[in-house]
């Protein structure tokens, strides 16, 4: 009945979270995380959207962060909007220096694509990209724009603009955030053991657990590094569309997840009150 890891239009999910809210109510859940890339501006409308229903609404982020010059992406869960408005501004701003990037390289390989004119708060991303390029005919479909051109190891990709992982918690810890490592086993820029040493070092609170790509013996081995260094649990879909593979409330997360993030939470803010 817990969803803690959503995206919707205003990064790349193709749900508004109008839309999102009410598949979500359809599906069962009880508590929906709103976790947009480096945007807070879904949550507003989300607020509004749940609020005649019983369905909570867990304001949140996911921060695009570098790591061994890899993508690695943290959540930040219950983050103080007003603090960590300006500095996501910032991010904002360079997501849409990176796409332009990607697209430059695209028309230097003799690839033409323009964004779709997108609304203030949005943040643009590869898949946006890899749809203008299934619309322009180059491609039959994002995987293999990806698989061509936008993939981390591939001929168009830029990376994020520098912006440390360690940086991004210490940002979400001075936003009063839960920091959460998203889907550990899909970073490639190191051994889980290894980075997540250094993550904890720099004030993780949290390992994404559960998540559609983790397998039964990785979600066990995660369960252990939480229980090694006392991290909070936490899991989601990391839904973005319907057309997908991936359906809300798929993993049947229990609500009790989203209880032990609001005590650390509560906590903390004791702590620095």
């Amino acid at each position: 009945m817990l969803e803690l890891h959503c995206h919707t239009t205003y990064s790349d999910g193709t749900l508004t979270p109008s839309e999102l809210v009410a598949l979500a109510m359809q599906a069962g859940v009880k508590a929906l995380a709103i976790t947009d890339h480096d945007t807070l501006s879904g949550w507003e409308e989300a607020f509004a959207a749940a609020a005649d229903f019983d369905l909570e609404i867990v304001p949140g982020v996911e921060l695009s962060t570098v790591y061994n010059e890899r993508s690695l992406h943290i959540l930040g869960f219950y983050p103080n909007k007003n603090k960590l408005y300006s500095p996501l501004k910032e991010r904002l701003e360079g997501r849409k220096r990176r796409a332009q990037l990607i697209i430059n390289k695209l028309a230097e390989f003799g690839y033409p694509v323009e964004l779709p004119s997108m609304g203030e708060g949005i943040a643009p991303s590869r898949p946006h990209i890899a749809t203008a390029l299934v619309k322009a005919g180059y491609v039959k479909s994002s995987k293999e724009a990806f698989e061509k051109w936008l993939g981390d190891d591939q001929p168009a990709f830029v990376q994020y603009e520098k912006f440390s992982t360690a940086e991004g918690i210490q940002l979400l810890l001075n936003c009063e955030a839960i920091p959460v490592w998203a889907h550990p086993y899909l970073f490639r820029g190191g051994e889980v053991e290894t980075v997540l040493k250094d993550l904890v070092s720099a004030g993780l609170l949290g390992l994404e657990v559960y998540h559609p790509s983790h397998t039964s013996k990785q979600i066990k081995h995660l369960e252990s590094l939480c229980d090694e260094y006392d991290l909070l649990k936490t899991g989601g879909s990391d839904f973005h569309s319907p057309n997908s593979d991936i359906s809300l409330n798929q993993l049947h997360l229990p609500l009790e997840l989203l209880d032990s993030i609001k005590k650390v939470r509560n906590h903390a803010s004791l702590t620095t009150n």
